[in-house]
């Protein structure tokens, strides 16, 4: 069974704020399965549409979600941003951020791989230092397992030194 654009157009910008329906209440109100309705949304957001899952607020959006918003709320003026923010339910302020985490998203990796290459080298350095101990104590071990092998002999040769 097709279904006419429109009609999907229509059900889609119900999801959308400030409806924010859940697929669950759409299927029951819109006699369209859920299944149908997640391809729906899936195809959009593919598209590079936002498309938020509905009851989440827009700090429970996830990170491509956010992204989106940024890709398309960059190019606009603060009176497009806030006007743009309204009929998504969001604040112009919450976009910034979000926009001020994809600009520094680079340098966090930078930032954490600096981290993680300390991190290696000191464990690195704490493995040398591991293995020079545990070859200085199998010399040690190996010391003194031979010379208990030469107590043993000479007390097999010239017998228990306690007998005098």
């Amino acid at each position: 069974m097709g279904y006419s654009v429109e009609r999907k157009e229509a059900v889609l910008r119900k999801m959308l704020p400030p409806n924010n329906k859940s697929l669950k209440e759409l299927a029951q109100e819109e006699g369209i399965s859920e299944a149908t309705l997640h391809l729906w949304r899936k195809k959009i957001r593919a598209q590079g549409q936002l498309l938020p899952n509905a009851n989440k607020t827009p700090e429970g959006w996830s990170a491509k979600d956010k992204f989106c918003a940024v890709v398309e709320s960059a190019s606009m003026n603060e009176m497009e941003l806030s006007e743009y923010c309204r009929k998504r339910g969001l604040y112009p302020e919450q976009v910034k951020e979000w926009r001020l985490a994809c600009e520094q998203a680079t340098d966090w990796n930078r930032e954490s791989a600096l981290r993680l290459d300390d991190a290696v080298r000191k464990e690195r350095k704490r493995s040398k230092e591991l293995e020079r101990e545990l070859v200085r104590k199998e010399k040690a071990l190996a010391e003194a397992a031979a010379l208990l092998i030469l107590r043993k002999k000479a007390e097999v040769i010239w017998g228990e030194r306690g007998d005098a």
